[in-house]
């Protein structure tokens, strides 16, 4: 995959940025940067721009590890929900109980 490159100005510096993903994905994520930024701006009334990015960086942290303990709890939840579903079908199909693959 050809390598997309991003220019932007944000925090009184500009820079590019290249990586192996779309351009469209290299906005998004600009995008909901920018979004966390100004949220972050307006909730505290820092407008010193290393710490805004700083605890604009933290913030989004905390957003990806509580999406992560969230799919780690979804899951757990389907886990449970087939072996219960399991359990249902061996009461009410009766048959032979196969031995586990070896």
């Amino acid at each position: 995959m050809e390598k997309s490159s991003l220019h932007f100005n944000l925090l009184g510096t500009s820079f590019s940025i290249a990586a192996d993903e779309e351009i469209s994905y290299l906005e998004s994520l600009l995008n909901r940067y920018r979004i966390i930024l100004e949220n972050t701006r307006k909730s505290t009334g820092l407008d010193e721009p290393l710490k805004l990015a700083i605890l604009t960086g933290f913030l989004l942290c905390d957003e990806i590890e509580k999406m992560k303990t969230q799919e780690i709890r979804e899951g757990r939840e389907v886990e449970q929900l087939t072996l219960n579903m399991i359990a249902r079908i061996d009461e009410v199909i009766p048959g032979e109980n196969f031995p586990a693959d070896e």
